[in-house]
């Protein structure tokens, strides 16, 4: 397979993937606003930083507030990483390697890029938001289960999965450090604990976690159950674990690169040394910027590895 067909099917999969995951993460906070008394403080710049976008938001919107972050994470298009800019480069890499997929995969990705321009901005008001996320997301999904279902398991569906896999460990530890960051700001410090049990809910129920979490767990939502659960847990697709284990059985089935298997194991045993009773009792938000880090080294092997020259 040539490195740029290969690049761009790694890179299909990862826009797709980041754009679901983006409209998740928005869920965080919209679900934690319809669980929350008006008494209750809560702020969506912590968001922001979580995408790794502050600098540029900040040039854009100097005042942090709920329309314009909404706005940033999800339509603008001089946010690079926004759900719309996700789609639209997903649909722009489809355009030129339409051979390479099946046909309802374009149709699919077309249909949410149409949606998109036609309802996004209609959808943003609060009583609209969650079906605006639900039909995103399930936008997304639809497309994943026509690459699974219909795609022939060559060297390409693996760099399809190579991408997926990658880009899914990165959101949720983003979408983790959404739930340990500042989100609710109770009046009382008696009030913290509870509210944010509330915030782990909301994170386990964007990433759709909840009731896999409630059958597996069976404890009552905690900081500490909740990071284990999403971070550790090796039998739910979602979690930290679980990709970086598909990664490493991914490998074998591709040309050999040491320094990405190296990479791999370093962030492999990042995860695997991580505590999340200690992470929980402390701020998590080093740690999974940490996560991050040794997850762009670890783009950078397989982009250095597969797609260069």
């Amino acid at each position: 397979m040539l490195a740029r067909v290969a690049s761009q099917l790694y890179w299909f999969s990862r826009y797709l993937r980041r754009a679901e995951n983006t409209a998740r993460l928005v869920g965080v906070g919209s679900l934690l606003q319809l669980d929350l008394p008006r008494t209750v403080r809560f702020t969506w710049r912590p968001m922001i930083a979580n995408v790794g976008a502050e600098e540029l938001f900040l040039g854009v919107h100097p005042e942090p507030d709920e329309a314009h972050v909404l706005d940033f994470l999800l339509l603008d298009a001089r946010n690079p990483s926004s759900l719309r800019s996700s789609v639209a480069q997903a649909r722009e890499i489809l355009r030129s390697i339409r051979d390479a997929l099946p046909q309802e995969v374009w149709e699919a990705v077309n249909d949410l890029h149409l949606y998109l321009d036609a309802d996004g901005p209609r959808v943003m008001p609060r009583r609209y938001r969650l079906d605006f996320i639900g039909r995103i997301t399930d936008g997304c999904l639809k497309v994943s289960g026509l690459l699974q279902a219909n795609v022939s398991r060559d060297i390409g569906f693996q760099f399809l999965r190579l991408g997926t896999a990658i880009e899914q460990a990165d959101m949720t530890t983003r979408i983790i450090d959404a739930g340990a960051s500042g989100l609710v700001q109770p009046r009382h410090g008696d009030d913290r604990e509870p509210y944010q049990n509330m915030q782990w809910m909301a994170v386990l129920r964007a990433l759709a976690a909840y009731q896999m979490y409630r059958r597996h767990v069976r404890q009552r939502v905690s900081a500490a159950h909740a990071l284990r659960f999403l971070l550790h847990d090796t039998e739910f697709p979602r979690s930290v674990q679980f990709c970086l284990s598909r990664l490493q059985r991914i490998l074998p089935a591709m040309p050999p690169r040491p320094p990405v298997e190296r990479a791999l194991l370093r962030v492999t045993g990042l995860v695997r040394q991580a505590d999340p009773a200690l992470l929980a009792a402390g701020d998590p938000s080093p740690f999974m910027d940490e996560a991050q880090v040794y997850l762009g080294r670890l783009h950078e092997a397989i982009a250095e590895g597969y797609f260069a020259g």
